[in-house]
């Protein structure tokens, strides 16, 4: 099979998302270069971190992660925008993999239950075809050997997109617009909440507090990809 796989990467080669230059021989998603220059925090292995503070102020998780730094011009953000609006689901399940291995590497994150993406509404999952989140945290759950729940946490809400809002009419936007669909499935668990980016933390800080507000006993930690929240 891996004949049939070079002769089409000879006509339609590999691309590194972030530089847009070609993969070689070994080389997985992104180039090599990349992956050595990549804005890296230091969450994964930080209990206290600039994100894990920021998201306390509104609701009381245990932990908090993101494993790149989300800066305006550089190729991740393209990366980002590659995998959430062109149907690159691949390079979402490769992005949560790495940010996985990062969690499981800190050993920080190793008394989460329950892997569980942000969820999209229905009618956007249907549109977009996928939901980016359910594939990163596919690759965390992996990574982290942890099973992924998707399908109890709903967006019940279909609410119009954060892009341009600004901070206040974030948070407004988001509150109220996530269900746990069935609590018992979670009471008593440690949940890892997964999403590619936080900016200003509102759709993952709702997320959190339904799942505190709604099921007995649980408890929510949160890994991203990326993060504007970083110093």
């Amino acid at each position: 099979m891996k004949i049939f796989s070079d002769i089409f990467h000879l006509f339609v080669p590999r691309v590194c998302p972030a530089c847009g230059k070609t993969l070689v021989e070994g080389e997985v998603t992104f180039c090599t270069l990349c992956r050595m220059n990549a804005p890296l925090t230091n969450h994964p292995t930080e209990a206290h971190n600039a994100l894990l503070e920021h998201l306390r102020e509104s609701v009381p998780i245990e932990r908090a992660a993101a494993l790149l730094r989300f800066t305006k011009g550089s190729g991740w953000r393209r990366t980002i925008h590659e995998f959430k609006y062109s149907g690159s689901w691949r390079i979402a399940r490769e992005c949560g993999r790495w940010l996985g291995e990062a969690l499981a590497e800190g050993g920080l994150f190793y008394g989460v239950d329950v892997v569980v993406p942000v969820p999209l509404h229905r009618r956007k999952t249907l549109h977009r075809g996928y939901n980016q989140a359910d594939y990163i945290a596919e690759g965390v759950a992996t990574a982290l050997s942890r099973p992924r729940s998707a399908g109890n946490l709903i967006r019940h809400i279909n609410n119009p997109s954060q892009a341009r809002k600004r901070r206040r009419e974030r948070w407004e936007n988001v509150d109220g617009i996530f269900r746990v669909l069935h609590p018992e499935e979670f009471e008593g668990k440690h949940i890892l909440l997964v999403d590619d980016v936080i900016t200003s933390g509102a759709t993952i800080s709702s997320c959190a507090q339904a799942i505190l507000s709604q099921v007995p006993g649980a408890k929510v930690s949160i890994a991203t990809f990326a993060t504007a929240i970083y110093n």
